[in-house]
């Protein structure tokens, strides 16, 4: 059962709490009590074994292909966290005995995992536990633990067994050959594993350090090595009130670390991690773990915190939680890696990076971390190549990303096979990797949205223009002629709402084509009359000209006449209705599989996720902000449409809405589809996150916030704040980058201050007033939301 409201004091509204122990549900607390620090992601499994457990260590970038038959993934890496104890020679755990005062935390401000309970052996004996342990972010490659064991009653045995286990599969595929193992000094234990296809080393070391009652003690272990695996054995008698405290540092590094990009050696690696180790050893636990706090304290708290006074004390802890994920899970260390839809806090997914990173988590660090959100950006264009390579397979020019995405030059990863079909009993084909095409138009959405914000020349020059002008091509060479219409269309694609395959006119899908088009002849213009020379070089002449015709004769679904709702594809109004109201009730997701197959699916109006809603959200960024088609009687009608017919059976759905529903004034309904979107992963459930957080709804959270309540958004180029608070709302306090310039914002109920920190004043637009603030500028907020054009400049 988690728990959210036992903070105090300091840590007020900051600590994830577990407060009973079940065997059967382990997974919740395993994942969303993640470690991590973009380079690895530790899963917070008990240090006890259960046999429901999942036990993960990854280190992102390290992809691996274990069979022909199988598709590249993040292995499993080798597991240090797992302790074997013993008590009066009976293995302890806690299926066992009696538990008192179990409770289980993630404190998110200092980035720390503890466990704290009372046992009580079968034999009456009783001692008292306490685990710590923490994935530093000062160190990218240490994992530092602790583990105190006092005995409260009797004289007691306590054997340990602790060290470097490499038998870790994923879902039983081993993905690594076995490597050399070495314990030196008695007690520095070292495991090679190299992945068996990519062949990449991945080094391991660990040490334990022990002191009883305070002091050192130099209590000689055993010796142990087995198949893939390596430890040591540690035996203690302990007193009433004896106090046993056991350290365990241990550090990864691979051959695919950013620094060792030429000139590898392993024999030079395995020394150089081991030295890095004994150096940690002198220094300890706790002043390791200080330096990992303050860390998190430079680099997350004081850089892009989020405050807020609600009602619901959760909502703070929740933007927290949403920090503390997108930290964990960025890999700002290596522009080679992106973030995969569960992070690195599960096998879900096989560590891929979706269209999820570029919606749903880039605007994140784009606002808040520009240099991150650049090595975001800077991954997909490293994977130019293998965007190239799939265009070229499937007939096409430029670039056509994979829908799926592991290792950039790797191409297409997606899966072919699924789930099962209720109906046949077969297998479902995945067919999103050979027809969810949008994802190019969304990463040429990304480029276009962090240039606006940043307005950072370089990248394009290097990244960005080219990534924008590829993907052009390819929607140039993909667009099909239709003789009937005389205009070009877009047949057989899947668009957002992946309960609809093989349609045609996906409106979200035409669309973005046709912005990502319309992008690419914008940046050649700017290049002839700027740049002629980078012009030159791209050699886009005809390029322009054929991208000219195709977004000219381009068809864009338009809005009915009777209704102003956008057809989601060319035969979604025209499909039969169903009473969806069980399914918009469900407390698990994807119930509606029960009842019908995919093909079933495919045809009634029933929608999985945002879709059209998601393409009113994103083209009001854009330069097609008031465009009629877009108006905001279309954007009403069409959220009252297309919401009542959303399962939201994707995580990445219930913030859209919940930003839409904010833009129209729908205040009850945003906050309520805020609090869902936090509840995916924080909810009450106890198996919804088995397979690993939600990354995009983690982003989500951020978003309904900041582009929801507090009305931030990229209008064509320009920076627009029109603050609507929740009720449960009193203040919001946060802080975003504006081309280069930081920007503190504070939204009271009925005024918003505005502070500049940087040395340029900042314009930004607020119920249709044009402001400039170079130092601090107090202004109302507009009660009824105005979007209409800005009136005038104030400056401050």
């Amino acid at each position: 059962m988690m728990n959210y409201s036992l903070g105090t004091g300091a840590y007020k509204d900051w600590l994830l709490s577990e407060t009973n122990f079940s065997a059967n549900a382990l997974g919740k607390s395993e994942a969303v009590m993640l470690l991590g620090n973009g380079y690895m992601g530790l899963r917070s499994d008990n240090e006890e074994p259960y046999l429901a457990e999942q036990r993960n260590l990854f280190v992102n970038g390290t992809f691996n292909k274990a069979e022909l038959n199988e598709v590249t993934e993040l292995p499993n890496a080798a597991n240090v966290t797992r302790i074997d104890i013993r008590v009066d020679g009976e293995r302890f755990s806690l299926e066992f005995g009696k538990t008192k005062n179990y409770i289980k935390q993630l404190n998110l401000k200092d980035a720390e995992l503890t466990r704290t309970f009372q046992w009580t052996s079968p034999k009456g004996k009783t001692l008292h536990f306490h685990f710590s342990r923490f994935v530093s972010l000062d160190d990218l490659h240490l994992i530092a633990m602790k583990m105190e064991v006092e005995s409260l009653s009797h004289d007691v045995a306590v054997s340990i067994d602790s060290g470097i286990d490499a038998q870790m599969t994923n879902s039983g595929v081993q993905h690594f050959r076995e490597g050399e193992r070495k314990i030196s000094d008695g007690r520095f234990i070292q495991l090679v594993q190299t992945t068996n296809e990519t062949g990449i080393d991945l080094v391991h070391n660990t040490v334990h350090a022990f002191k009883l009652n305070g002091k050192d003690t130099d209590t000689p272990g055993d010796k142990n090595m087995a198949r893939r695996k390596a430890w040591m054995t540690y035996d203690f008698e302990l007193r009433p009130q004896d106090r046993l405290v056991m350290e365990k540092l241990s550090t990864v590094h691979t051959s695919r670390d950013t620094e060792r990009k030429s000139g590898y050696s392993l024999p030079q690696l395995r020394r150089h991690s081991l030295e890095q180790l004994k150096g940690h050893v002198t220094q300890g636990y706790d002043m390791l773990f200080q330096a990992h706090r303050r860390s998190w304290q430079q680099k997350v708290w004081e850089a892009y915190n989020v405050e807020v006074e609600s009602s619901e004390a959760v909502d703070q802890l929740a933007l927290r939680f949403s920090l503390y994920h997108l930290t964990a899970m960025i890999p700002a260390h290596d522009d080679r890696l992106g973030i995969g839809a569960k992070a690195l806090s599960g096998e879900g997914y096989k560590g891929h990076s979706f269209w999820d990173t570029e919606i749903f988590i880039l605007p994140f660090f784009t606002l808040s971390n520009p240099q991150a959100a650049k090595s975001l950006l800077a991954y997909r264009y490293h994977g130019l190549e293998g965007a190239r390579q799939k265009a070229r397979e499937n007939g096409y020019a430029g670039a056509m990303y994979p829908w799926e995405m592991a290792w950039p030059t790797d191409g297409e990863v997606t899966p072919v096979w699924g789930d099962i079909d209720i109906v046949t009993g077969e297998q479902t084909k995945i067919w999103s990797g050979f027809i969810e095409q949008h994802i190019s138009a969304d990463i040429a959405f990304a480029v276009y949205q962090y240039e606006s914000v940043t307005g950072d020349v370089e990248f394009m020059e290097q990244c960005g223009y080219e990534m924008v002008f590829e993907t052009a091509k390819f929607w140039a060479s993909r667009l099909e002629w239709n003789e009937e219409f005389g205009r070009y269309h877009i047949n057989q694609v899947i668009g957002p709402d992946e309960y609809k395959e093989h349609i045609n006119n996906n409106a979200f899908t035409n669309y973005m084509a046709y912005f990502n088009l319309r992008l690419a002849m914008r940046y050649a213009d700017k290049l002839s009359q700027e740049q002629g020379a980078l012009w030159e070089s791209f050699g886009l002449d005809a390029d322009y000209a054929d991208w000219q015709e195709k977004a000219r004769q381009l068809y864009l679904p338009e809005p009915r006449a009777e209704d102003l709702v956008i057809p989601q594809d060319d035969t979604y109004l025209q499909l039969p209705e169903i009473d969806l109201e069980k399914y918009k009730r469900q407390t698990k997701v994807r119930t509606i599989y029960r009842d019908y197959n995919a093909e079933q699916i495919n045809g009634i109006q029933v929608t999985k996720q945002a879709d059209t809603l998601l393409l009113f959200y994103l083209i009001d960024q854009t330069f097609f902000r008031g465009d009629p088609r877009f108006s905001e009687a279309a954007k009403k009608a069409n959220f009252r449409y297309y919401e009542s017919r959303t399962l939201h059976d994707s995580s990445l759905s219930l913030a859209t809405h919940a930003i839409m529903a904010s833009d129209l004034g729908e205040r009850e309904l945003a906050y309520k589809l805020f609090r869902e979107t936090c509840a995916i992963d924080m909810g009450p459930g106890m198996n919804t996150s088995d397979e690993g957080i939600h990354a995009a709804a983690i982003g989500g959270i951020w978003k309904s916030a900041i582009f929801g309540f507090a009305g931030v958004r990229l209008a064509d180029g320009k920076l627009r704040i029109d603050p609507y608070l929740p009720k449960q709302w009193q203040r919001m306090k946060f802080t975003i980058y504006w081309q280069g310039q930081p920007l503190q914002v504070e939204i009271m109920t009925d005024f918003m201050e505005v502070t500049s920190a940087g040395d340029q004043p900042v314009k930004f637009e607020s119920g249709g007033t044009v402001h400039k603030v170079d130092r601090r500028l107090k202004i109302p907020i507009n009660p009824n939301k105005s979007l209409s054009s800005p009136k005038k400049i104030v400056s401050k």
